[in-house]
């Protein structure tokens, strides 16, 4: 038998532009020459590595999930990240098919999906094609929930011929099912490589936003479903793996993957070795002034930092190594700053640099280089130079426990799901709740998981996400979606735009 594969296999082309191919396409190899000429751990970790940049980039994924909600902005301060609007459209939903950072993001996903489907050529042993078909899986359900439909191709399958598009229902059940083939060649560990609780957390997170997925306008949730999330989180917590942590930002750490006891699947990355840009979820927020000196970007909304109580630590804690060293404590940023001295800080004028809860998405004032209250989730490492030691976090605990109380509270078990926000929130060191709702708990998961990339999954989950909030109005339902880039719709007809683009 005759094999197509691409000779430079790795090369950075997008699985939906498979029209443009410009690799020249071999048809006189046999599988086994085909596989004398690759190695299947390489492209096993060139799959993890195409996770990166998608996933840790500021401008990204996360910007998807985080500056489209009432989590993060990305305001314009003077002449300084204007970027002709990119970042404000994302937050004031006026996004376009255009979007370079949308586009960018689709295309960089669905090479993932390319890569290890291309893998499952090569005759890898079952544990590299568990591996795979995970990281693969993980991409098609981000894909889904950015898009709505997901471009795919059968391993071995002609690259020449328009990859079908796979809509809602077919993608929960293909990973529904991936999941349960795959798990049994799974290692039990470590968290930095795709392992068996991280299938068990995906499988949840597919069944939990299924109804979302199939009606975004209105989504259910049926019992089974339901019931399935508990069971499964329920085989987590009994495992006695993880618990939650005494010290909340020890999670996103240098060290981690020592320390962050609630982490069950993470990007590894190497401190001054390699890494993705986890390095920006500090820069894009800091000060000129500060320690490093950052880019003076992003802010979350004045809302969010007014939900939580003083007492508690996911608000603002010292952090052994960040704040000795430079003063900034973890957590959010607001109010008077100070270095390690315990000296006040100033802006680039001279005034106090002392951070506000107002920001407008485009600043013009004297002090627009000092609005907005900012964020440190991920604990900084000045060790590691650029390539910083934190491995960047997907799944940990404290959001499997979010998702069971979630789907008991929709079956009617609000007494139980109480329990376990409660003991979030405990842990946390924040008072407990006396009754809980939707509308609390979409607010109890704001204040756990904030800037992790979750956000706007919950919002629309939950149906709030066309309301307004500060410095965006209420949107309309097509921004329930994004939109197919342009580009991907000339290269595969089988694409249709979704409405309202």
């Amino acid at each position: 038998m005759k094999y197509k594969i691409i000779l430079l296999l790795m090369v950075g082309f997008s699985f939906q532009t498979c029209t443009d191919l410009k690799e020249e396409l071999r048809e006189d190899l046999t599988k086994d020459q085909a596989s004398e000429l690759v190695k299947v751990d390489a492209l096993l970790q060139a799959a993890y590595d195409g996770l990166k940049l998608p996933y840790q980039d500021q401008s990204r994924f996360w910007a998807a999930q985080e500056h489209t909600t009432d989590a993060a902005m990305g305001p314009t301060r003077g002449p300084d990240w204007d970027d002709n609007g990119i970042w404000r459209s994302l937050h004031a939903h006026t996004w376009t098919a255009d979007h370079s950072f949308l586009t960018s993001t689709f295309s960089e996903l669905l090479q993932v999906v390319y890569s290890t489907t291309n893998l499952l050529q090569f005759d890898p042993t079952p544990q590299q094609a568990a591996e795979a078909r995970y990281l693969r899986a993980y991409v098609m359900l981000s894909v889904l929930d950015g898009w709505g439909q997901v471009p795919f191709r059968e391993a071995g399958s002609s690259l020449l011929e328009d990859a079908q598009v796979l809509g809602p229902q077919e993608v929960v059940d293909f990973v529904v099912s991936e999941m349960d083939a795959i798990i049994n060649d799974l290692p039990a560990a470590p968290a930095n490589r795709a392992n068996k609780d991280a299938a068990r957390v995906l499988k949840m997170k597919a069944l939990l936003n299924k109804g979302a997925f199939l009606n975004r306008e209105t989504p259910t949730f049926a019992a089974a479903d339901m019931n399935a999330v508990a069971t499964i989180a329920d085989q987590i917590i009994g495992s006695g793996k993880y618990q939650l942590a005494d010290n909340y930002f020890d999670n996103f750490a240098p060290n981690n993957d020592v320390v962050g006891k609630e982490n069950i699947w993470t990007a590894e990355n190497v401190g001054g070795v390699s890494s993705g840009n986890v390095r920006s979820r500090w820069f894009c927020t800091l000060h000129y002034n500060q320690n490093p000196s950052g880019w003076n970007g992003f802010t979350t909304l004045g809302d969010l930092y007014a939900s939580f109580e003083d007492s508690d630590m996911r608000k603002k804690s010292s952090y052994t190594g960040m704040t000795d060293v430079s003063g900034i404590n973890a957590g959010f940023l607001f109010g008077q700053q100070f270095n390690e001295k315990g000296e006040a800080l100033k802006d680039r004028k001279g005034n106090p640099l002392s951070f506000t809860k107002e920001v407008a998405i485009k600043e013009s004032g004297d002090n627009l280089e000092i609005t907005g209250i900012r964020v440190i989730k991920y604990p900084i490492d000045y060790k590691s130079g650029d390539n910083c030691d934190n491995d960047y976090v997907y799944y940990r605990y404290a959001d499997v426990l979010l998702m069971k109380a979630e789907a008991m509270l929709r079956t009617g078990n609000a007494a139980g799901a109480l329990d376990i926000v409660n003991q979030i929130r405990t842990k946390r060191g924040a008072s407990p709740l006396a009754a809980l709702t939707t509308d609390n708990l979409l607010a109890e998961r704001g204040r756990e998981l904030y800037w992790e990339g979750h956000r706007r999954t919950d919002l629309i989950r939950f149906g709030k996400y066309l309301a307004a909030w500060e410095e965006k109005s209420a949107s309309g339902k097509e921004r329930l979606l994004f939109p197919i880039p342009t580009q991907s719709l000339a290269s595969n007809p089988n694409l249709q735009q979704n409405p309202g683009y």
